[in-house]
């Protein structure tokens, strides 16, 4: 960690202040650092305007200027290919041809970045040559790096004492370590990529100054742009599902339930009718019972006075009589003798035998 900020570290422990506030403030002082990094993000396919930009650490350069430079390498070409003669079918097929330094898209040729860094005394050389690698010099002793890959463009850049992948693809600058930066262009190299070394003297930077006097940490490395759209499209779709299906569970206006709150209700509801149906149960059994024994003390009396009376046709009437039948000729009797009782008249069974079906029918089975 720098002396200065150590120094602040140690100044804030003097005053007083608590370690959650002095891990805020450090980490606040990393993101003031990483967010003075000029960073283009891609834009169509104006990687190389993106490119330049980062390394120079400034919009230094627009798609109109490359193109000027662009248009201005096609001249030059249009007259060394004329100097074969105009009539020459190579001309003739050179002038039918479109544009090597550059496209509709916005992509531009390695030869309008070398020119455009010319301005600034900058010059590219080619990192996997054989006379840079004749060289032996290791890439963290250089400044910044050129990649392109399928006409894509991005820089690699030191900024203080660090190394940053300043790739337009990517939301924000990605930190690279000394160990790590050597893996990271042998990497590049075995996917195809192109690297070509930036040699001379960038322009000053306000990154570049502030990263001299502290190194910055990176808790997470940034998402590329496709990925981070992607994710937020994710979150949405997963956010709308969510919401409907909390519209089909819970309505607006309020009645609706959860899931658990209404297998509870419906469970409530089964067992109270259960109970309700036992009691029912219970109250037609006590009532048959208590018929019964009714019957039992009225049947001791025709009993007696059916003992001599001989089986007739009202014997096989009363077997095939419904048990409805019966209970309701048994309730027609007794509201009968009630009637009796409250007039004060008491029937004698003796004088009047049950010879008839009807009065059979009134005895229980």
């Amino acid at each position: 960690m720098n002396n200065k900020l150590m120094f602040t570290s140690a100044a804030a422990h003097r005053a007083g202040f608590c370690p959650y506030f002095i891990k805020s403030f450090v980490c606040l002082f990393f993101k003031i650092n990483m967010e003075a990094i000029f960073h283009e993000r891609q834009e169509g396919s104006l990687c190389a305007q993106h490119c330049l930009n980062n390394l120079l650490q400034g919009e230094y350069f627009s798609p109109v200027e490359l193109s000027s430079i662009a248009q201005q390498l096609d001249e030059e070409e249009r007259i060394r290919m004329a100097e074969g003669g105009v009539s020459s079918e190579e001309y003739r097929t050179f002038l039918q041809q479109p544009s090597g330094n550059m496209d509709d898209s916005g992509y531009f040729s390695i030869q309008v970045i070398s020119n455009a860094l010319k301005v600034w005394g900058l010059e590219l050389i080619l990192f996997n040559s054989p006379e840079y690698q004749r060289l032996g010099i290791d890439p963290i002793n250089e400044r910044s790096f050129i990649c392109n890959y399928k006409e894509h463009w991005f820089t690699v850049r030191k900024l203080g004492k660090q190394w940053f992948n300043l790739n337009s693809l990517l939301m924000g600058p990605e930190l690279i370590s000394d160990t790590y930066l050597a893996l990271f262009l042998a990497q590049l190299q075995q996917e195809g990529y192109s690297i070509f070394v930036v040699k001379g003297d960038l322009p000053d930077c306000e990154a570049d100054q502030l990263l001299q006097m502290i190194q910055v940490q990176q808790m997470q490395r940034p998402k590329l742009i496709g990925e981070e759209t992607a994710q937020s499209r994710d979150e949405r779709v997963q956010k709308t599902d969510l919401e409907q299906a909390l519209d089909v569970n819970h309505p607006f206006d309020g009645t609706g339930m959860l899931d658990e709150d209404e297998e509870n209700f419906q469970r409530a509801l089964a067992l109270s009718k259960q109970e309700i149906d036992m009691e029912d149960e219970e109250a037609d059994l006590r009532r048959a019972i208590q018929l019964s024994m009714q019957g039992g003390h009225q049947s001791e009396f025709s009993d007696s006075a059916s003992q001599n009376i001989p089986h007739s046709s009202g014997t096989s009437q009363f077997e095939s009589l419904s048990s409805e039948e019966l209970r309701r000729r048994r309730q027609t009797y007794f509201e009968k003798q009630q009637q009796q009782s409250q007039q004060g008249q008491t029937p004698d069974i003796h004088d009047k035998p049950a010879t008839s079906s009807n009065a059979l029918g009134t005895d229980p089975e």
